[in-house]
């Protein structure tokens, strides 16, 4: 029993392996030129948006209507009081004072109406419609007073 226990006994005595001290190093790959990542077909490289907000336009259809009606206004008194003169005299002041009204409902809306360059011409049309009319209908008033007069005592 004593033969038999020794060997077992050796090999209960012989120490275990050491375990490995040493990891191996991973294998680097071979060094290669730089290239660009390669991106599916119909895919664009990724740019970052631009740090500045998008221009703001404002919506369509947002007009003030006193300024198209004064815009109308003072292009009919500027047509009709270059022959005749009293209809400028007539249109001339409401496209006025209604282009100045559009203005100040536009400047007070804070940005909700907007048209207020056709507002700023209409007055503008309707100041010239009523010079024009003064001018042509004093003109035509000659122009009765000289053919109401007739001809000059001789």
């Amino acid at each position: 029993m004593t033969e038999a226990s020794e060997p077992a006994q050796e090999e209960a005595e012989a120490p275990a392996p050491a375990p490995a001290a040493t990891i191996p190093a991973p294998a680097t790959p071979a060094p290669t030129t730089l290239q660009p990542p390669t991106l599916a077909p119909g895919v664009a490289p990724y740019h970052p948006p631009p740090s500045y907000p998008p221009p703001s336009a404002p919506a369509l259809g947002t007009s003030d209507n006193r300024g198209v009606i004064a815009m109308l206004a003072g292009i009919a008194g500027i047509v009709l009081g270059l022959p005749l003169g009293v209809p400028g005299l007539a249109l001339g002041p409401v496209a006025y004072f209604l282009g100045r009204s559009a203005v100040g409902r536009i400047d007070a809306s804070q940005g909700a109406l907007g048209g207020r360059g056709t507002a700023v011409w209409a007055a503008r049309l309707g100041a010239m419609a009523t010079t024009i009319g003064a001018i042509v209908s004093l003109i035509w008033l000659v122009v009765l007073l000289l053919a109401i007069s007739g001809p000059p005592p001789a």
